[in-house]
Parts: C-alpha cells; sequence; structure tokens
C-alpha cells in the first residue's frame, strides 16, 4: 500500500481486528520424528524466559527423551483423553484454556480431528476459537497432512495422511517454520528406535523421505515468495528480486507457438520457476482460422504444463518490445524467452528486429532466444524421465585403480553441513548439540574450530566436547590464531567440529581456505560436521548481491555442498531472526541498530530465507536423482546439452561464468568457458584479469579457453567455429554495452550471431542495475 494512501472503513476495521486477535505459528516437517514438537517446545520455553504466559496442551512427546526434557518448566493444562481405533487421542480443552487465558498456547497436531459432541470438529477450528479470543497459538504439521499436497504425496510415495487441513492454511499463519532434517537422520533414529515402531513402512525409505523433504522446502520457500513479492510492493520495488525464478514466454498464434511454450516450460521445471505465457493480438483483427486452431492447441498446451497465459492488445506490432518488457518488469520475471525472425543485416536496420528492440530496453532480465529447433531437430525438447539406470556388470573384476578409488571411498569421513540463510539462524548451536549428542553415544567428538561469537546459549553447547586447541601463526607483527589441522589429523578423533566452512586463513597457514582444511580431514578419515551461510555459495554470490547489494567476499565453490553425505537447513523466520538480534543473541549492542538497518534488514532476510530452501530443495532433487528414485519433482533433462559461455575482461565476466555453472549443473551438461585474445600481448592487468576469470571457472570445476587473435576481424567467426566443434546447445553472453549509433556502422557479436548461429540457444544475460529496481519501465 502507498505510504499515504488513505485506508478504507473496512480496512481499519480489519486492523483493529488484528490487534486483538491471536497470532498463529506453525512448524512444518517432512515426517513425524523431524523435531517439530521438540522445537515447538524449545521456542515455548524461550518465551517464556522473556516474560511471556505460556502454556501447553494436548503435546505428544512421544516419551522422546530430549522432547520430555523441554516440559520441565512449562506449565500444562489437561487435554481432554479419548479413543480411537485402539489408540488415545487428546482434544483441547477449550473451556479450561479461556478461563486460564494464557498470552500463548503450544499444541501439537493441527490437522487433528476432535471427538464426537466437542464443540468443533477440528483442532483448526479450536485454534481458530482460541485466536479470536486474544491466545496466540504455535502448532505443528506434516507436509503430507496439507490436502492439495497430499494426493500428490500418496502418488509419489504411497503414503496417506489419516486428517488433512485445507492447503491454505499456511496462508492463515503470521509465521511459518521448516524444521528440515536430511532422510539419513531420520532412517537413524528410526534404526535407534526413537521414532517408536508407528511409522509408516514407505518411511523406511530414503527415496521417500527425499521426495517428503523436497515438497515441504518448496512449498515453505512459495509461501516466502508471497511475502517477499508483498514487502517489496510495499516498498514501491519492482522487476525481479533474484531469490526465485519467474519464466515469460512469448508465443504468438502461429505453429512454432507450441516450441516456444514447451522450452520455456522445460527451463521454468528445471529452474523450479513460475511460468507466464503471453501473446500479443490487434483488438480489431479478428483471427484466421489458422490462427484460431494455433490459439486453442496453445492454451490446452498451456494448462498442462501449469503456467499463467494473458491474451495482450497491441494496435501496433512495433509496439511489442516495449509491451512485452512492461509486463516483464511489472510481474517480477527474470527471463523472457522468444524467437527470432530470420532477417539480414540490412533487413534487421531498415525494417527493426524485436529481438533487438527487447535487449535494448530489458534492464535487470535476461532474455533467451531460441534456436530455430523446428528446422534443426523437430520439437524433441520435452524433459522425459529416463528410465534408465545405471549398473555395474555384477562379475566385473576391479581394475586395480577402481580397487583404490573404492578403498578411498570406503575410508574417507563423513561430511555433514548445517546451511543457513544468514548468521545468527542457529547453524552453530545445532553442530554443537548434534556433537554433544554423538559423544553421549560414546563416538570420539571434538572441536576444531568453534565461533560462539560471546552467545550464551552457544557456548554453553560446548558441554563436556574436548576443543583442540588452535595453531598460532605469526602475520605482520602479530600472532593470530587458526584450527591445527595438522594437530587433528595426529589426534584422529572420530568426529570433528567445524565452524565456517567459508573462513580465509590467515596468510602463512598450511591452506588458503578452510574449506581445504576440510577436505585434507576429510582424506584423512575424520568425519567434519561444519557450518555455512547460503551467501558463501560461489554461484550465489551475484543473486545475493543482487538481493542484498552487499559482495560477499569469501565463498567455497558449489562442489564442496555436493560432496556432504548430508545438507541441514537451519530455517528460522526473520521475525525471530531480527527478535534475537534485538536481544543481543548475534551481535554486540553496539552493532544491532547498524546491522537491522543494513543486512539484517526484514527484505534482505526473506529473500535470503527463500534462495537458502530454493536451493536445497535443489539439492534434495539432484540427489533424488542420483539414487535413481522416479520422485525427483523437477523430473530428468532428456537433450544432451553443451553450455558455451563467451567472456571478454569486462566486470560482468564473473557473473556469466557463475550463470553458465548453474546452468549446466541444473541440465547436467557439458560446460566451456572461452576468451578471445586479440594482439600478441597482454598487459599485466590483462593478465590479472584473466587469471582471476581461470581460477573461478577452476573453483567452479570447468577450465577456461582461450583463442588468440591477431585482429578483431574474425572473433566472431572464430568463436562460432569453436561452439560449432564442441556441439554447442546454449549459449551465455552478456549484453552489449556498446551505445546503439555503433550498431549501425558495426555488427556487435549478438547481432552477429542472432543471424549466423540460429541453431543455438542465446542466453543473454541482463547486467544488474539496482537502481532500476525503484524505477517502473516507461
Amino acid at each position: 500500500m502507498a505510504p499515504y494512501k488513505r485506508k478504507t472503513p473496512e480496512e481499519i476495521l480489519y486492523s483493529i481486528y488484528r490487534l486483538h486477535r491471536g497470532k498463529l505459528k506453525i512448524i512444518i516437517g517432512s515426517v513425524s520424528g523431524s523435531g517439530k514438537t521438540y522445537h515447538m517446545l524449545q521456542e515455548g520455553g524461550l518465551l517464556k524466559k522473556q516474560g511471556i504466559d505460556v502454556v501447553y496442551s494436548a503435546v505428544s512427546t512421544m516419551q522422546r527423551s530430549e522432547t520430555v526434557q523441554q516440559l520441565e518448566d512449562l506449565e500444562r493444562v489437561p487435554s481432554i483423553h479419548w479413543w480411537k481405533n485402539g489408540k488415545e487421542q487428546k482434544d483441547l480443552p477449550l473451556e479450561a484454556l479461556i478461563e486460564r487465558n494464557p498470552e500463548a498456547l503450544l499444541v501439537d497436531g493441527l490437522a487433528h480431528r476432535n471427538r464426537e459432541g466437542a464443540k468443533f470438529a477440528t483442532r483448526l477450528e479450536d485454534i481458530r476459537y482460541l485466536m479470536d479470543r486474544g491466545i496466540s497459538v504455535i502448532t505443528t504439521i506434516n507436509v503430507y497432512e496439507l490436502a492439495g499436497v497430499g494426493e500428490l504425496i500418496f502418488k509419489m510415495t504411497g503414503i496417506r495422511a489419516e486428517d488433512t487441513v485445507p492447503l491454505n492454511t499456511l496462508e492463515l499463519a503470521d509465521e511459518v517454520r521448516l524444521i528440515d532434517v536430511s532422510p539419513e537422520t531420520i532412517l537413524k533414529r528410526m534404526e535407534e528406535g526413537i521414532l517408536g515402531n508407528e511409522t509408516h513402512p514407505a518411511m523406511s525409505r530414503r527415496g521417500n523421505l527425499g521426495a517428503l523433504r523436497e515438497l515441504s522446502l518448496r512449498l515453505v520457500a512459495e509461501g516466502v515468495n508471497d511475502s517477499l513479492e508483498k514487502h517489496r510492493e510495499e516498498h514501491g520495488l519492482i522487476g525481479p528480486s533474484g531469490a526465485s525464478e519467474r519464466i515469460l514466454v512469448s508465443a504468438q498464434y502461429h505453429w512454432n507457438g507450441s516450441l516456444h511454450v514447451r522450452r520455456g516450460q522445460q527451463i521454468a521445471k528445471r529452474l523450479n520457476g513460475d511460468l507466464i505465457v503471453v501473446t500479443f493480438v490487434k483488438p480489431k483483427m479478428s483471427l484466421t482460422k489458422e490462427q484460431q486452431v494455433f490459439k486453442r492447441s496453445i492454451i490446452k498446451l498451456v494448462g498442462r504444463v501449469d503456467a499463467r497465459f494473458e491474451e495482450l492488445s497491441v494496435t501496433s506490432f512495433r509496439q511489442l518490445p516495449s509491451l512485452l518488457v512492461r509486463y516483464a518488469t511489472q510481474n517480477n520475471v527474470t527471463r523472457i524467452v522468444m524467437g527470432h525472425s530470420q532477417k539480414s543485416r540490412w533487413q534487421e536496420k531498415w525494417q527493426g528486429s524485436i529481438a533487438n528492440r527487447v535487449l535494448r530496453k530489458t534492464r535487470n532480465i535476461d532474455v533467451f532466444v531460441m534456436a530455430d529447433r523446428a528446422k534443426q531437430e523437430g520439437e524433441r525438447i520435452l524433459p522425459i524421465r529416463s528410465n534408465s539406470k545405471k549398473t555395474e556388470e555384477p562379475f566385473h573384476r576391479l581394475t586395480n585403480q577402481e580397487m583404490q578409488q573404492k578403498i578411498e571411498r570406503i575410508r574417507r569421513g563423513t561430511f555433514k553441513v548445517y546451511i543457513g540463510a544468514s548468521p545468527g539462524v542457529g547453524k552453530t548451536y545445532k553442530m554443537l548439540q548434534e556433537g554433544n549428542l554423538l559423544l553421549n553415544k560414546g563416538i570420539d567428538v571434538v572441536i576444531g574450530l568453534v565461533e560462539t561469537h560471546g552467545r550464551k546459549d552457544t557456548k554453553e553447547q560446548t558441554g563436556q566436547l574436548t576443543t583442540i586447541p588452535r595453531a598460532r601463526i605469526p602475520y605482520q607483527s602479530t600472532w593470530l590464531e587458526e584450527m591445527d589441522m595438522e594437530a587433528i589429523i595426529e589426534r584422529h578423533p572420530e568426529v570433528v567440529l567445524v565452524d565456517e566452512l567459508a573462513h580465509t586463513n590467515v596468510p602463512g597457514s598450511v591452506t588458503r581456505k578452510r574449506y581445504e582444511d576440510v577436505i585434507h580431514l576429510l582424506e584423512s578419515g575424520i568425519s567434519v560436521i561444519t557450518t555455512v551461510n547460503v551467501q558463501h555459495l560461489e554461484s550465489l554470490n551475484d543473486a545475493v548481491a543482487q538481493l542484498t547489494g552487499v559482495r560477499v567476499r569469501e565463498t567455497v565453490p558449489d562442489a564442496i555442498l555436493k560432496m556432504a553425505n548430508e545438507v541441514e537447513l537451519i530455517d528460522v523466520t526473520p521475525q525471530m531472526l531480527q527478535d534475537r538480534m534485538r536481544e543481543g543473541k548475534i551481535y554486540a549492542a553496539e552493532k544491532v541498530n547498524q546491522a537491522l538497518e543494513s543486512f539484517f534488514k526484514i527484505g534482505n532476510l526473506i529473500a535470503l530465507r527463500e534462495l537458502a530452501l530454493r536451493e536445497i530443495a535443489d539439492d534434495v532433487d539432484e540427489r533424488l536423482e542420483a539414487w535413481d528414485r522416479d520422485v525427483a519433482l523437477r523430473g530428468s533433462w532428456s537433450r544432451q546439452e553443451v553450455i558455451f559461455v563467451c567472456v571478454d575482461l569486462g566486470p560482468q565476466a564473473e557473473r556469466l561464468i557463475r550463470r553458465g555453472f548453474r546452468i549446466a549443473h541444473r541440465l547436467k551438461a557439458d560446460w566451456f568457458v572461452h576468451y578471445v585474445h586479440c594482439g600478441w600481448t597482454r598487459t599485466d592487468d590483462e593478465q590479472r584479469r584473466l587469471d582471476a576469470l581461470r581460477h573461478l571457472t577452476e573453483r567452479l570445476g570447468g577450465k577456461i579457453e582461450i583463442t588468440e587473435a591477431s585482429s578483431n576481424t574474425n572473433i566472431h567467426q572464430l568463436l562460432l567455429n569453436r561452439m560449432n566443434e564442441v556441439r554447442t546447445t546454449q549459449l551465455i553472453i552478456g549484453q552489449s554495452r556498446k551505445p546503439l549509433w555503433r550498431s549501425l556502422f558495426k555488427e556487435s557479436f549478438v547481432h552477429y550471431l542472432l543471424r549466423n548461429a540460429r541453431h543455438i540457444d542465446m542466453l543473454i544475460v541482463a547486467d544488474f542495475d539496482p537502481n532500476v529496481m525503484t524505477e517502473s519501465t516507461k
């Protein structure tokens, strides 16, 4: 809402109603046993310490000792017990709760159905009743207990909930928090008997647990995206946030319209983005019979791929580029997918090109120009599940090299990563907590390096854990401390806890980065549990800079996350994180206001949280595919893609390399980074820049190619020849930064490719301009 707009009487009444009404917080998990009740009770205990009047009722601890321990300091309001099919049930004592009138109630099982004769049929209605009387509620639910999601889950896993709540129930909540647990952790808890004997048989399958986890992550991410878009609208911010993908396909009522929609769907599915399809028609011009047929087929296809369709009026097709870009900006689109007509260089100059005009007008939106696919290879572009499974020959004798590789994998330590959206979410606390649990089970666990940042709760979690003294390293007339990797290897514990994976070591250390220390520990047969924030992943560096305005300098290669046996997200709502900040639990008191006004602004925290949820959901999907499961939500990729990234030595080169890597990784594609140097020698500055690009490419697992050209007259042809040699299917290139008048005299690389590389898809990556985010497209 605009800041000076007068509220209507209805809006004023609703605001007053909200003041009196209690708040609702839902803690969601992928399965029973993920720790929802534990975290709900833990949160209740924290609220009580803050002076909030908290009670609990109808809570099921399943006699798990850690969960029972959380009840010690909390007041219980006895629930109403009854039996159903031989199982004890607990209903809320509504009148007793109204009489007690606490500020907050903790209650399990949001999807619970009450006994016959109860005031309300469901717990959801009970909770609404209590909220209307000013009582706030924190409650729990499993993802498969949400109607709408439940049917999809049943088809994928065979798991069906006895009772459900409407899918829009999450929209009623003031906060939704996800408790993320890896399938490995759940299976371990089952094996140890912590979850009892009543778990569904299908829960014992890792693939099913992975599918449930991915659905939970994506569901919460969608809710976070809604709140992010609402926040941005309230602050007058338009255009893509950078946290999620939204694909816009421009498709005319023509024979290639369905090709464009299908390609857009393929991209959206792989990137887990929303899909919008638009077409432009003249309002007073009736469609031909052929166009009507194409329209029906496109609308039918759009419905089948779960996209949104709009038909927009245009008085002249020369207006199409402006209207398309304006629509894309207003709908927070991140990528426009379109075709392009075949024209000569002179036809483009005198008649104009829609693709060229769209490229000139777009800001912060990538443009994907489709190859002439029908001419090259027909319509074979749909994402198709592959039924082939890679299996080893049962009687194949291992070679010495294969034997050594298998032995090394057996000896290698187990690697677990706790990841969060930002500092202060509780990664270190959770890592130490797990370390203590392992120690109590007789596992030899030590602290390699932990940064408590003076947080009392975190420091208390060190408990009985042994700490390996840090190494002291001389640096510029002083002594600094780092983790002593060699001492840990000599001590050789079973597990070591290592904080802040992205940390850069002091010059003079054995290794340059802490993640390199961790790799050495794993190769020495020591298991490692570590922590990292999502903004430190190398390929997300540009997205984080776009979201927050802060360029993160310390990064880790994405391959580190892929190396992990387990990755768990510590999800905390922005409201909770800001509360922790104000209470001095993250930074010292003198830094709190500065942090809340910069990196810890609510918009930044919402966006980073969505980025983290989506990144871990994608990681889960990749692991599902690796397990040969048929439940990966995005589906496998059917075409053999080859990604070719063209870079110069300009400031956008790193952005292009990271984008190329992320696309190649998602498409399981080969990728090439290519630079053409003109002239015989390179200056020192050029060489340093090229070395930096080579280092980034190698960190991401690629290799940069360099072509030497004596002059710039044949650069375009040299690059196109190399693209054809490696059978490129998709080219990644930056937008031209040269003024329009230059193209009248000298053809740009993009224009050259639009005419001469029609067999290759082109992604023209936008230069990000933060000033555009607060301006509308004219």
